[in-house]
Formats: structure tokens, sequence, C-alpha cells
């Protein structure tokens, strides 16, 4: 029953979307947990992971050529 309430717990955590301008860096935060390993993926493109394997989150280096409009964020649901 623990487990279930901790996996609910992690489940509720907002997601966060920051863009620093200074260093051009567009991170998209999954889960606020500890990073285990980082992988570039594509230039410019860093995936966080955590100990068990899953995404944490996501950078993106050079944003500003990257993303048409880093500093806006849509945020979309569904159900």
């Amino acid at each position: 029953m623990a487990r279930t309430r901790e996996r609910v717990a992690q489940l509720e955590q907002p997601m966060k979307v920051n863009y620093d301008a200074k260093t051009d860096i567009l991170t998209v935060v999954f889960r606020d947990v500890p990073v285990a390993e980082s992988d570039e993926d594509k230039p410019g493109v860093i995936l966080d992971y955590d100990a068990a394997g899953n995404i944490v989150s996501i950078e993106v280096l050079d944003a500003s050529r990257r993303v048409e409009e880093p500093r806006t964020v849509t945020l979309e649901t569904e159900g």
C-alpha cells in the first residue's frame, strides 16, 4: 500500500518548464528526483534518467535556435 501511495505522490508532482535566457537552455523536468545518468541523444538535446532508467528531464541547449518560442509554453490536456 505504501508503494502505491508513493507512486501516486510521484505522479502528482507538477511538471516544470524553465528557459534560462542567459545560458539559452530550455529544461523540462518531468519528475523531481535525482539524475543518475545523462545522454546527449542528439547534438544539443540531453536526456536525464533516474537510477531505474526512467526519464527525468530534457535539456535543450541553444534553445533559441532549436525551439520556435522558448519563452512561451502552451499546455494541453485530455481527459
